[in-house]
């Protein structure tokens, strides 16, 4: 086959994955320090071809990975994102199905937290139990998208179905809409697939009674038309916990159907049940920094996290040729909510419950139009797109009536077990937001050296919150209340690629975000924690959206015949016009667009071949913030809570044979405050740094049939990863587990 000569440019990613495509790979090697110190200028190069066999690729592989190079994604899965993540000028983290699987997490959170600059956080002042993620020191609980929609609700998240996740940094609204403050998470679910004909069989076993089972099934029923069926089952111990632990039930049927060359319809039904038996029995004291636990707490009898998901997913694309293409997706969703978390209350000196449920509706549609056209003599790659999103939620809490009376000492273990029955309440509040958004962006090749993407957003809200009369501190009560306002905002995206390199390049850009009043539709109206605020008049819809603008300046490296890329960036984030919570967050009342704060720093990333046997995925962060305005001058100077300022994770795996594979994972954060969002922390809560150790294995007795092995936490580090701003919750790591998966492929 001839040689093709090519210079590397960006290439147009929004080819439909479901066709197998021929794939090309580059015999050129440069060393780093070649690449990054020299003045390479851009040649002609001769690349050798690589045709994947039958022209196409597997049906259960990675349709956005580098091909050989396992824990490279190549590409995002969002169409709008038309360049190849080395040439999108953000910073960008993707973990492909390979790093995923060998890292043995089951849990996003737990995936998702051992990534530099993304924290955990625990339910406080009203919103959820449940995943909440926090990226860059900025709330992204509501930031979570699976395939380029909103998902609805708090609820916890299995990898089971999961293709790739998908992590953009820094404020990113032409794309997510409102929030995404610090960045946004986009889950790639598992397609179906016209190509071939596929059965997966993994089963589970190990230390505390951990029991896995996943199905995963493509049947080709006509050359058009492909279905694809992934199950889970999982129960387990949480490790040296017990009886905490964790039940999941779920599956994901997908089917595709191309009834014409030019077009293709998609469907997804995705069902998740997680029903967990809680165990955040740990407390941080606030006069002697100890972290204390209670046997009792979590372990009561009474004490639950459940989660539901009914999501139902509908997609249609059709390419009109001459580089035209039409994208809709619509999505309804449905998720449920529900806990009940008992904590040692150093301010009663006794057991508190942390109660609630909540219900999520949601009606999103999104369409897009792409346009790859030749304008003015230069290549242009224009999105144009139109969304609507309509959220509603229903919360409540529970009643706890106790059977048996105690009394709790501080840190004893010898008290009774909490007793009694617990009752769910009506609605305390009923919350329904509306969006219509609009964009348009464009990436524009100048010429071989530079390319500029520019986008813009406007979205229109609706929002409207009953409440229910309520008690307060000290027998006080908060009447009803019902608010209902609207508003507007716009947003923009800039940036520009210099790529003179074969195989580099620098970019600059600037990005911007905007977050409502009430925008974290989980906590109601609990202010400074993302609910609806009020000022000491009671006025709600004088508050302007809070905004957050970005600037990064950084370069991206193809190196290792483009198995591997490298990236480095420097960014400064600043939000103002904060929201802050005033003097008590327990009720509607605070201070409207008093603050102001900021994050800055370097995030260093490398991912895929090393070596063609060694494979790695590394990330450090290296982050500071500070508050610069509050309406309380003592917050001033205060950095920001729930935020590691140092942050590290590098998994690698070694190919030793072609049957046999290794490898392990580190995991770093620095020290992390306590305290609300955006109020500047204190310093009187917090939890230690740690390092954590992770080590796996794999070996292929046959094409059918492999062994993975799993170590967590090789060292049994004791160690904490987020805490309630009170210190009467800490979330405490897993101890050391050990697991065995069998997998085999028919």
């Amino acid at each position: 086959m001839a040689d093709l000569k090519v210079k590397n440019r960006p290439s147009d990613s929004g080819s439909n994955p479901l066709r197998g495509p021929v794939t090309m790979a580059g015999t050129l090697t440069f060393a780093i320090s070649t690449a990054m110190m020299g003045t390479l200028h851009a040649e002609e190069v001769a690349l050798d071809t690589l045709l994947i066999e039958d022209g196409r690729i597997a049906a259960d592989s990675n349709p956005y990975a580098e091909p050989d190079a396992p824990y490279k994604a190549k590409r995002t899965s969002d169409a709008r994102r038309t360049r190849d993540i080395a040439d999108t000028p953000q910073t960008m983290t993707v973990l492909t199905k390979d790093s995923i699987e060998d890292s043995g997490k089951t849990e996003l959170k737990d995936i998702l937290s051992a990534q530099p600059g993304i924290t955990l956080g625990t339910g406080e002042g009203g919103n959820s139990f449940g995943d909440r993620y926090i990226i860059r020191g900025y709330e992204a609980r509501s930031d979570v998208f699976t395939d380029g929609l909103r998902e609805p609700g708090l609820i916890s998240r299995d990898t089971f179905a999961l293709e790739q996740v998908e992590i953009s940094k820094g404020p990113s609204s032409t794309f997510a809409g409102r929030g995404s403050t610090g960045g946004a998470i986009n889950t790639v679910t598992k397609k179906a697939s016209m190509e071939d004909d596929f059965l997966n069989l993994q089963a589970g076993i190990g230390t505390g009674d951990y029991k896995r089972y996943t199905l995963d099934a493509n049947r080709v029923i006509t050359g058009d038309l492909g279905v694809r069926f992934n199950a889970l089952y999982s129960e387990a111990d949480t490790p040296d916990r017990a009886p905490a632990g964790e039940r999941r039930d779920g599956f994901l049927l997908s089917g595709v159907y191309q009834p014409g060359r030019n077009t293709v319809l998609s469907a997804d039904y995705y069902y998740y049940r997680g029903d967990d038996r809680t165990d955040p029995g740990y407390a941080l004291d606030r006069d002697t920094g100890e972290i204390h636990k209670y046997d009792y707490v979590g372990q009561s009898g009474l004490d639950f996290q459940r989660s539901e998901a009914d999501i139902f997913t509908f997609g249609v694309e059709h390419d009109f040729g001459r580089g035209v293409k039409l994208q809709n997706k619509t999505r309804i969703g449905e998720t449920v909510n529900e806990y009940i978390v008992s904590a040692y209350s150093s301010r009663s000196g006794g057991l508190r419950s942390f109660t609630g449920w909540q219900e999520n509706d949601y009606l999103g549609n999104q369409t897009n139009l792409i346009l790859d056209k030749e304008l003015f003599g230069k290549r242009n790659t224009i999105v144009a797109g139109v969304e609507f999103a309509k959220e509603g939620v229903d919360a409540g809490n529970y009643s706890v009536t106790t059977s048996n009376s105690f009394t709790i000492s501080p840190y004893s273990a010898d008290n009774d077990l909490w007793q009694g029955s617990v009752e769910r309440s009506d609605a305390t509040s009923n919350l329904e937001l509306k969006t219509v958004s609009a964009y348009l962006m464009d990436t524009v090749t100048l010429n071989e050296d530079w390319e500029v993407f520019a986008g813009v957003r406007y979205d229109y809200f609706d929002y409207n919150l009953d409440t229910a009369e309520r008690a307060g501190r000290g027998g006080s009560i908060t009447p009803a209340a019902s608010y209902a306002f609207s508003d507007g905002f716009m947003n923009g995206h800039l940036g520009v690629v210099y790529s003179p390199w074969e195989h580099g390049n620098v970019y600059a850009s600037w990005s911007t975000s905007s977050n409502i009043n009430g925008g974290e539709a989980d906590a109601g109206s609990n202010c400074g924690y993302g609910g609806l605020c009020t000022d000491s008049d009671g006025n709600y819809s004088s508050a302007d959206p809070e905004q957050s603008t970005n600037l990064e300046l950084g370069t991206k490296w193809n190196l290792m015949d483009e198995k591997m890329l490298f990236t480095a960036a420097v960014f400064r984030t600043t939000k103002d016009d904060v929201i802050e919570g005033g003097n008590d967050s327990y009720v509607a009342g605070g201070s409207l667009n008093t603050g102001k704060n900021r994050v800055e720093g370097l995030e260093l990333g490398l991912s895929g071949n090393i070596t063609p046997k060694l494979s790695a995925q590394i990330g450090v962060a290296i982050m500071d913030s500070e508050t610069l305005e509050s309406y309380d001058p003592e917050n001033i100077g205060r950095p920001k809570a729930n935020f590691a300022e140092k942050s590290g994770n590098a998994q690698l795996r070694y190919q030793a044979t072609p049957a046999f594979a290794f490898g392990g994972t580190a995991t770093y954060s620095s020290e992390i405050f306590g305290g609300q969002p955006d109020a500047g922390a204190s310093g009187e809560i917090e939890l230690p740094d740690y390092t954590v150790y992770d080590l796996f294995a794999t070996y292929q007795f046959s094409k059918q049939l492999s062994l993975r092995a799993n170590i967590q936490n090789v060292t049994d580090e004791e160690y904490y990863t987020a805490v309630y701003r009170g210190g009467s919750i800490v979330y405490l790591g897993d101890a050391r587990s050990a697991n065995l998966t069998l997998n085999y492929k028919f």
